[in-house]
C-alpha cells in the first residue's frame, strides 16, 4: 500500500519549452471554473456532461492540485450511480439527455479513482468510493462477450431485455481494459480478491490483442488505432508495428493527430492521448514533438479549441476552428499528457502502466495468439472456435491465464 505519508504533494507538472507550470495551472483552471456547485463538471457552461469525461476532468484537477473540487466531481458521479452500477451516457445537471448504459463510460471511475489515490495517497477516499467502482465495474464485465471483448452498451434490446447488445467496440474494449486494471489494483489495495476481474482482464486482453473481427470496424478514426496502446494492452514490437502502420494515415506533420482518417480535422484530445500512447512505449520525443505541434490550438487564458479542419490537407495554412468550443475534456488531455511528459509524481506513470497490476505480457499475448492461430487453421469438423479457446469469461476455460502481478 502506499501511504499518504510516503506521497509527498507533487509539483504541477512542466513540459519543457512547450507549456510551464504555470500555463498548465491556467489550463486547470478553466475546467474548476466550468463546475457546478454540486461538483458536476459539463463539457462548458450551459451544455451537457457525460460520465467519462467528466472523470477525465477530476484527474486534471488532481494534477494542478485541485483535490477538493476533483473529489466533489466524484462526489457527484456517485450520486447518479444506478443500482445495477451503470451510468447514463449524458446528463444536463441532473437530467438524463442520453439514456445509452455505455459499458465503457461507466468503467472509467476505477481509472479516475485509482488516479485520485495515486495522486493523494487517500485510501479514506478508496473506501469511501470502492462500493461505487465495483458495481461500476460488475456492470461492465457483466456484458463481456464469449470472445473476450465487451459490448459496449448495456441497454435492454427487443430480444433480451436484460441486456442484448452483442456489438463491441475496439476503443471502449481498450478504455475497459485500462479501467479494469486500474480496479484490481483498487481492490488490492482494500484487501478483496477478484480472480473473476483477473481471468475477465486476460480474456479481454488476447481479444484486443488478437480478435480485431470481433469488434465492429471503426478503423477510420484513430482512437481504434492507439487505444490498444494507450489502454496498456499492446507493448513492444507489437505496438511499435500498430504505429508504424498507420503513421502516414493520421499524423499531420506540424499540427497533431487526424481525429479520423477521412478528413483533415486535427483534435486535441486525439492528439494528446497519442501522445501519452507513444510515451507510454518510450517514444517520449516524438510524444514531445506532438504536444508542442497541438499547441495552436490553445487560448490565451489556457483553454483549448476542440480542433481545427485544414482544407485541401493543408496543413501548412492556418486552419479553420471546429467546432467553435473549448470544452472541459479537451483541457483535460493536455494536463494529462503534460502530466505524463513533465510530471514528477506517482500519477504521471499511470498511462504508462505504473504501479498497475500488470495482467497479460507481451510473451503471454503472443503464446496466446499462436493458440488462437492454431485453432483457425485447425481442421472445422469437430474442432472448437477460436472464440472457444477463452469461452466465457465467467466459466472455464482451455488455457488458464497467468495470476495478475503488480508492476514496481
Amino acid at each position: 500500500m502506499i501511504s499518504e505519508s510516503t506521497m509527498p504533494e507533487a509539483a504541477i507538472p512542466a513540459v519543457k519549452g512547450v507549456l510551464s507550470a504555470a500555463e498548465i495551472s491556467a489550463t486547470v483552471d478553466t475546467i474548476a471554473a466550468a463546475q457546478l456547485p454540486d461538483g458536476n463538471i459539463p463539457w462548458f457552461k450551459g451544455h451537457h456532461s457525460d460520465p467519462w469525461n467528466l472523470v477525465e476532468a477530476a484527474m486534471a484537477l488532481d494534477v494542478g492540485g485541485r483535490h477538493t473540487e476533483a473529489e466533489r466531481a466524484y462526489g457527484w458521479l456517485a450520486s447518479m450511480q444506478r443500482p445495477d452500477g451503470a451510468w447514463h451516457a449524458y446528463y444536463r445537471g441532473r437530467e438524463i439527455v442520453d439514456p445509452t448504459l455505455d459499458t465503457n463510460v461507466s468503467s472509467y471511475i476505477a481509472h479516475g479513482t485509482w488516479h485520485h489515490y495515486l495522486a493523494t495517497g487517500d485510501a479514506g477516499f478508496v473506501a469511501e468510493h470502492w462500493p461505487t467502482v465495483e458495481r461500476a465495474i460488475d456492470f461492465a464485465l457483466d456484458h463481456q462477450l464469449d470472445s473476450g471483448a465487451i459490448a459496449w452498451h448495456g441497454n435492454p434490446t427487443p430480444d433480451n431485455q436484460r441486456g442484448g447488445n452483442r456489438d463491441a467496440l475496439l476503443t471502449g474494449s481498450s478504455s475497459i481494459h485500462a479501467s479494469l486494471r486500474c480496479a484490481l489494483g483498487l481492490a488490492q489495495l482494500q484487501g478483496h480478491e477478484r480472480p473473476d476481474w483477473e481471468l475477465s482482464l486476460a480474456a479481454l486482453a488476447i481479444a484486443i490483442a488478437h480478435r480485431r473481427s470481433v469488434f465492429l470496424d471503426k478503423a477510420r478514426w484513430a482512437m481504434d488505432w492507439y487505444y490498444p496502446i494507450l489502454a496498456g494492452v499492446l507493448r513492444g514490437e507489437a505496438a511499435q508495428l500498430r504505429l508504424a502502420a498507420h503513421w502516414d494515415t493520421f499524423v499531420a506533420e506540424g499540427r497533431g493527430v487526424r481525429c479520423v482518417s477521412d478528413h483533415p480535422w486535427v483534435t486535441v484530445a486525439e492528439t494528446c492521448e497519442f501522445v501519452m500512447a507513444l510515451d507510454a512505449v518510450g517514444l517520449t520525443e516524438r510524444a514531445h514533438e506532438l504536444f508542442a505541434w497541438v499547441q495552436f490550438l490553445r487560448t490565451d487564458n489556457g483553454a483549448y479549441w476542440t480542433g481545427a479542419n485544414f482544407d485541401g490537407d493543408r496543413f501548412d495554412r492556418e486552419g479553420a476552428l471546429f467546432p467553435v468550443e473549448q470544452p472541459t475534456w479537451n483541457a483535460a488531455a493536455v494536463v494529462l499528457a503534460a502530466n505524463a511528459l513533465g510530471g514528477t509524481g506517482r500519477a504521471a506513470g499511470l498511462f504508462r502502466g505504473e504501479h498497475l497490476p500488470i495482467g497479460l505480457t507481451t510473451d503471454d499475448l503472443l503464446e496466446a495468439g499462436q493458440v488462437i492461430e492454431a485453432e483457425l487453421a485447425a481442421p472445422r469438423d469437430g474442432a472448437c472456435s477460436s472464440s472457444g479457446a477463452i469461452g466465457s469469461p465467467r466459466g472455464a476455460r482451455r488455457t488458464t491465464p497467468p495470476a495478475t502481478r503488480s508492476s514496481t
